[in-house]
């Protein structure tokens, strides 16, 4: 029998990177504490018609990507393929808009999307996203990203400039379309065969084509700001204000449309100049008929998400490791003291191990080098005293040797 491998698309994240994605989450989480977001948890799984009601039967995530699956009642299924459908479902049901007109919401979890594996994106990925819900007002659209903003900025990642685009919305999107379809009808038999399909059910998701042979004709194609509403054109305006007033530096990008139809009017993307041609890092948007289009209250909304995995291959941070005690004993009759020490600096939140093989001196100094612990306690054989090995070393007595590590070492912060 051969050995057993990960499957294809997923990744496994041993030790020795564990810290680095405890750290990305941590901060996540603390960014969005310091602007009241509230988690927000929903299952893996969800009815495969709600993503097909919101998500778009045209796009690649519905068509191709989603992993579906019959229950034993025949129900069809789908592992979560992005987390805002699923969010907008337990708005609707839980009737929030009932004990609160805005609502702020994050969440973290895996996704699932069946598509070619490539650096930092997998067919398992963990998303984390944030949804603001309840208000039209586009100062919602600039805090979302600022947050996103200040929040990889905080994990090291430099350059980052949002792009934004409008794509309108229901009163103006026929007239989008419309020129879109004038302007790509010549071209449209060099086209690949999902644009020529989307060119007749829904030509504003072309753009979002990533094939090499297609987005040379994309490259004079009319701004899509020229044709949208007065009110369209009104709110991206407040949006690139609010933006502005806050120092944001901002780049349009007229063929920016996002990978979802439930998007209408800001679309954007946060990108850094320091990561090559792959250069996104999130992306999100305003979608304010999604939640009533499932059947809800009309409640409009803005948000974006994430990739961890993505986000780990870009975040070149060396986390310093937590300070950490060893603890051994040269007689095996006195390891008691080493476990009893171990549990009293635990309960101070300090991080220790212990270990009951007597070993000399030097055996127990390399063992806690291997651990890379920054302090060492060996208990003598006389049971009454301990050496405390740090930069230097001292003899104390039991009695005073608690209170000496908890004076010279860092408590572990708390997650």
């Amino acid at each position: 029998m051969g050995t057993y491998q990960t499957p294809r698309g997923t990744v496994d994240y041993l030790p020795d990177k564990t810290p680095l994605w405890q750290t990305i989450e941590r901060t996540a989480r603390h960014i969005f504490e310091l602007y009241n977001y509230q988690e927000i948890k929903t299952p893996i799984f969800e009815s495969t018609e709600l993503f097909t009601s919101s998500i778009g039967g045209d796009t690649d995530i519905v068509s191709k990507e989603m992993y579906t699956f019959l229950d034993k009642k025949g129900r069809s299924l789908t592992l979560r393929p992005e987390g805002t459908a699923a969010i907008a479902r337990s708005y609707i049901q839980h009737a929030l808009h009932r004990k609160g007109k805005h609502h702020l919401l994050f969440y973290v979890g895996p996704m699932f999307r069946y598509e070619r594996p490539q650096a930092g994106r997998f067919r398992q990925f963990t998303q984390i996203g944030v949804e603001n819900i309840g208000s039209p007002d586009p100062a919602c659209d600039a805090e979302v990203i600022i947050m996103g903003i200040q929040l990889f900025k905080t994990l090291g990642i430099h350059g980052i400039v949002p792009q934004l685009n409008t794509v309108g919305c229901p009163i103006c999107r026929p007239v989008i379309e419309e020129r879109l379809k004038q302007f790509l009808e010549s071209s449209l038999r060099a086209l690949c065969g999902d644009c020529q399909t989307r060119f007749d059910t829904n030509p504003l998701r072309i753009l979002d084509c990533k094939k090499s042979s297609c987005i040379p004709y994309f490259s004079a194609m009319p701004d899509i700001r020229q044709s949208i509403c007065q009110a369209c054109h009104d709110h991206f305006d407040q949006v690139l204000t609010y933006l502005d007033t806050h120092g944001v530096t901002v780049e349009i990008n007229p063929n920016l449309v996002r990978g979802l139809d439930y998007y209408n009017r800001t679309a954007f993307e946060l990108v850094s100049n320091h990561l090559g041609s792959q250069n996104a890092i999130c992306g999100g948007g305003r979608y304010d008929s999604l939640i009533s289009r499932l059947g809800g209250p009309s409640s409009p909304a803005v948000g974006f998400a994430f990739g961890m995995e993505r986000l780990m291959a870009l975040v070149d941070t060396a986390i310093p490791p937590v300070p950490m005690v060893y603890i051994g004993c040269l007689d095996d009759d006195h390891y008691s003291y080493c476990f009893s020490l171990a549990h009293q600096l635990r309960d101070h939140r300090i991080k220790a191990i212990h270990h009951r093989d007597a070993l000399s001196i030097n055996g127990h100094l390399k063992r806690a080098s291997k651990s890379n612990a920054a302090l060492s306690v060996i208990i003598q054989p006389d049971g009454q005293s301990a050496t405390v090995y740090a930069s230097g070393q001292i003899t104390l007595p039991m009695t005073d040797v608690l209170a000496h590590i908890i004076e010279h070492t860092p408590q572990t912060p708390m997650m």
